[in-house]
């Protein structure tokens, strides 16, 4: 139980990286690339919570902690779970290809904005730092 806790404070800490990461990349060139963390409009149950406030907070961070407990898991059994290179490359890869549901919405940004697709999957790849050195180190 406490290697979850841990995970679950990792998702949190990654997924904080992951915003800020990203609304400095906002501040600083004005993509709005940091909107698809939070945007739920493409999905159809969640939809309607869209426009709660919060709730775009609270489903990037619950995406960030689930996505980061099933890698683990997935990796335990091949004895990769302490590897900082497959939480990387998943997340990255992932990150990339997730960009391009941006194209079942209307909120920015679009699916084929390369710069914003570049901060996004960049962004990733600092997730999963992040969260590869945490797990080597705490779990």
């Amino acid at each position: 139980m406490w290697n979850f806790s841990k995970l679950v404070l990792i998702g949190i800490i990654a997924g904080t990286v992951l915003a800020v990461s990203l609304k400095i990349v906002r501040l600083l060139t004005g993509n709005p690339a940091s909107i698809l963390l939070y945007n739920m409009d493409y999905i159809p149950l969640l939809k309607m919570w869209d426009e709660i406030l919060g709730a775009g907070l609270l489903f990037h961070f619950i995406t960030c902690i689930v996505s980061v407990v099933v890698l683990f898991y997935f990796l335990k059994p091949l004895a990769l779970k302490r590897n900082v290179l497959p939480y990387v490359v998943t997340y990255t890869i992932g990150g990339g290809v997730l960009f391009f549901l941006s194209a079942l919405t209307g909120t920015p940004p679009a699916y084929n904005d390369v710069a914003a697709w570049f901060y996004w999957t960049a962004g990733h790849t600092l997730f999963g730092i992040v969260v590869g050195l945490l797990v080597k180190k705490w779990v």
